[in-house]
């Protein structure tokens, strides 16, 4: 009985052991260091300064030279939120793809065959850099996420689509940085020409990810990129606020509410953001109207560029 009882003790110590040993193996890999050294920083949107001085040609032809292909990723159930994002703020992509794990014939969409996260995530990426030719930034969201595209394109004025950008609201999980998708995130062609280039490559970019532990899809992303030497960048305002947003507008006022009442305005949101996530159909239909339709009679914005609406577009 001692026996036995001392072999089931040295056994769990070496399946502890174990263990220990393959959860280190897995933070490595993780965590794994490019060649490239990267010093996490946060981008900003352009100043209006920065802009004024650019003669208005230029401004014209940098205005028109941003095109985004979106990738929307759907799911048969949700229905209703392809519709809201169908008839709302796609048609203001240069390109909008809708992406399913399968067939579904109320929607035209690129099914992807497959229910996993990370595939479809990795599958929708490879169709749309080999599909999207011509263009110079691909904007990934989810259909509960609304986008303000042109706040996208404002954000990305001065940034070259040739250097590998990977941006939007990033947070930390150990070693590793990423973009949550729920605030959607976009990736330069560069970004996205490494991406599909290390996707062949079943070591640093597996499609299953690992056997013993399990990664959700925006970590699986910024791994097989990190790889690459392309890293999670933080979008952010003038004043440091979020512009990628992973809450509804009703969630941040609430919250602005709570911590500052004098200020909720300035305490919300930036006047730049560029995403809303967790937004109901309806609500997408709110602020469809209040971001493109209303207008306080005789006030002028004095903006100092403008992004024209795709040609042949019913855009609002």
């Amino acid at each position: 009985m001692i026996s036995e009882g001392s072999s089931f003790i040295k056994g769990m110590l070496l399946g502890g052991l174990f263990c220990a040993v393959v959860t280190l193996l897995g933070n490595f890999n993780t965590g794994h260091q490019s060649t490239t050294d990267h010093l996490h920083h946060h981008i900003q949107v352009p100043s209006k300064e920065e802009l004024l001085k650019l003669p208005e040609p230029k401004r014209l032809e940098l205005s028109q030279s941003i095109r985004v292909y979106c990738a929307i990723l759907v799911q048969p159930r949700e229905l209703s939120y392809w519709a809201a994002v169908k008839e709302t703020w796609s048609k203001h992509c240069d390109k909008a793809e809708f992406y399913s794990p399968e067939n579904v014939k109320v929607f035209h969409s690129v099914s992807l065959d497959t229910k996993d996260k990370w595939l479809m995530l990795r599958n929708a990426l490879k169709h749309a850099y080999t599909n999207g030719k011509g263009y110079s930034w691909y904007f990934v969201a989810l259909p509960s996420t609304f986008a303000i595209i042109e706040n996208l394109k404002f954000f990305l004025l001065n940034k070259d689509p040739g250097q590998p950008f990977y941006i939007g609201h990033t947070v930390k999980s150990g070693e590793l940085e990423y973009a949550e998708l729920e605030g959607g995130l976009v990736l330069s062609v560069e970004a996205l020409r490494r991406l599909v280039g290390v996707f062949s490559d079943s070591v640093k970019c597996p499609e299953q990810g690992s056997v013993l532990w399990k990664l959700t899809e925006e970590k699986e992303l910024a791994v097989c990129l990190k790889y690459t030497g392309v890293f999670a960048e933080n979008a952010e305002d003038s004043e440091g606020k979020e512009i990628f947003n992973t809450k509804s507008v009703n969630a941040l006022i609430k919250e602005a509410l709570a911590e500052k009442p004098q200020e909720v305005v300035n305490g919300c949101c930036s006047d730049v953001a560029i995403t809303f996530h967790g937004q109901s159909p309806n609500h997408m239909q709110v602020l469809m109207y209040g971001v493109y339709r209303l207008r306080p009679y005789g006030h002028t914005f004095h903006d100092s560029l403008i992004f024209l609406p795709p040609v042949d577009s019913d855009n609002d």
